[in-house]
């Protein structure tokens, strides 16, 4: 508890003097102030999601009662009027959606880098990222059983940092963003078939709201 509320009083301070020298100040310069507290967290950055909703929540507030639900059913309209056509899926599960992202789609074989094509795509999604912020998101990439084990991790973890990179190049806020690789851990289907192979291969974004 004296973690956490010391993190609270730290963003806050942080954000004050951030104010002090503009009124308004954008999406880069919010991200910056809330980069400079998150340092005090222990562990990684991406550790403990409680601590993480203080920091993000004292930053941008945070959701309540029935605000969450209506928060994350105008978000989830908001994406799939901006992604309609475009390949990825947008599934609710409760107060949480998350956004299937076929792989095959995003990147070349065997590399990490976004192809530019999907460039606006990705920008579709970080405008909404940005406009629905009381919002964590957890990256994760997917990859089939084929290959070795430590190289499909590996190249999942560099596909979710890949996405993660774009997202914050677009003025997503990157305390917001986790990422994970998972390799072939968790496949939605039994990788028996090319076609069930392909559906393996995947980046999901994960959004969760930040509730009080």
């Amino acid at each position: 508890m004296r973690r956490s509320a010391l993190l609270v009083s730290l963003l806050s301070a942080s954000l004050v003097m951030a104010g002090c020298a503009s009124t308004e100040y954008s999406n880069t310069a919010k991200g910056a102030a809330i980069g400079g507290v998150v340092g005090a967290v222990a562990g990684k950055a991406t550790g403990n999601h409680k601590d993480k909703r203080l920091v993000i929540g004292a930053a941008v507030g945070a959701l309540a009662g029935a605000a969450v639900g209506s928060y994350m059913d105008n978000q989830e309209k908001a994406l799939k009027e901006e992604l309609s056509g475009s390949g990825v899926k947008v599934v609710r599960d409760g107060d949480k959606l998350r956004l299937d992202i076929p792989a095959q789609l995003t990147f070349d074989i065997n590399r990490s880098d976004i192809r530019s094509n999907l460039y606006p795509v990705f920008n579709d999604i970080a405008k909404v990222l940005r406009d629905y912020e009381k919002t964590m998101l957890v990256i994760a990439g997917h990859t089939d059983d084929t290959g070795a084990y430590q190289y499909n991790m590996t190249l999942s973890q560099a596909r979710a940092d890949s996405v993660k990179k774009y997202l914050t190049a677009q003025n997503v806020q990157a305390i917001r963003i986790e990422t994970q690789g998972y390799g072939p851990s968790y496949p939605i289907v039994p990788n028996t078939s090319e076609a069930n192979r392909a559906l393996n291969r995947r980046v999901e974004i994960h959004i969760e709201p930040i509730v009080q």
